[in-house]
């Protein structure tokens, strides 16, 4: 088993993705190495990279970029000045990986679309709000669920306590907290805008600060009176690389399969009453 075999195993299962634009492929190593062990992680940011070599791990499998840009990583920083911070960076985590041997295998167009199992219904269960949605937005990024009536308040504070588990014991509400919610719309990554939940039907979304990094849409929903609640990037797509693990480890069940949590990408820190 290659990293290219593994690559063209999740490619021939993913038939919306376009081969000649997907970021799906091997980012960096030999994609000829005979892989025995393979580390799942949702960012393989330097703490990541560094646990899968001195774990001796083959292959680390990736939902996010290794080297900041979404597309065509190794060609942009080989255009980097490594003179500057950024380009002194790449170069330096770049020459550790090869020096290594390790392969990184980047599988994000292929698990954020994968049916019932990929990252939004992933996220969908670990929130506890069922298996099926009850209307889906274009590309199925983006989905509705119904749940009974709740405040908006007590709503937040039950994801919180869900979130809580993978280090974001907190999270940004949008709206009054009196008012009831019952049409949930959710979405990962850069698929959540508010505004298309509104489409859905939703009154309140869970959004990502990756998609919602700005104040231009958030605003114009809560205008609209939709309310927001906002998680972390890394929050809102771990369960996805939990599921990810699961997968590969039916779909290979010759090699040793581990996830390395990655949660939330920020600790709070807030003022200590006195």
């Amino acid at each position: 088993m290659t990293a290219a075999d593994i690559l063209e195993r999740f490619l021939s299962a993913a038939d919306w993705v376009d081969r000649a634009q997907t970021v799906d492929r091997v980012i960096i190593g030999d994609p000829t190495k005979e892989i025995r062990r393979v580390l799942v992680s949702w960012m393989s940011d330097f703490p990541a990279v560094r646990a899968a070599v001195d774990r001796k791990y083959d292959l680390l499998i990736t939902h996010e970029p290794t080297f900041w840009t979404h597309r065509n990583e190794l060609e942009t920083i080989s255009a980097w000045d490594p003179q500057t911070p950024q380009g002194e960076i790449a170069a330096r985590k770049r020459k550790f990986i090869e020096d290594s041997g390790l392969v990184i295998l980047r599988c994000h167009d292929v698990w954020d679309g994968m049916p019932e199992v990929g990252i939004p219904w992933a996220w969908a269960r670990f929130l506890g709000l069922g298996e099926k949605p009850a209307a889906v937005g274009p590309g199925s990024y983006q989905q509705r669920y119904d749940i009974a009536p709740i405040a908006l308040d007590a709503f937040a504070r039950q994801v919180a306590a869900k979130t809580a588990a993978i280090g974001e014991p907190a999270v940004q509400v949008v709206g009054d907290g009196a008012a009831p919610v019952s049409k949930v719309g959710i979405g990962t990554g850069c698929y959540c805008d508010p505004l298309q939940y509104i489409t859905l039907g939703c009154d309140v979304s869970i959004v990502c600060d990756d998609g919602n990094w700005y104040w231009e849409r958030i605003q114009c929903a809560a205008d609209a009176g939709h309310a927001i609640i906002r998680v972390n990037h890394g929050t809102s797509e771990e369960a996805g690389m939990v599921a990810l693990t699961a997968y590969v480890r039916r779909v290979f069940p010759s090699l040793d399969v581990a996830h390395l949590p990655h949660g939330s990408c920020f600790r709070l820190v807030g003022r200590v009453s006195e």
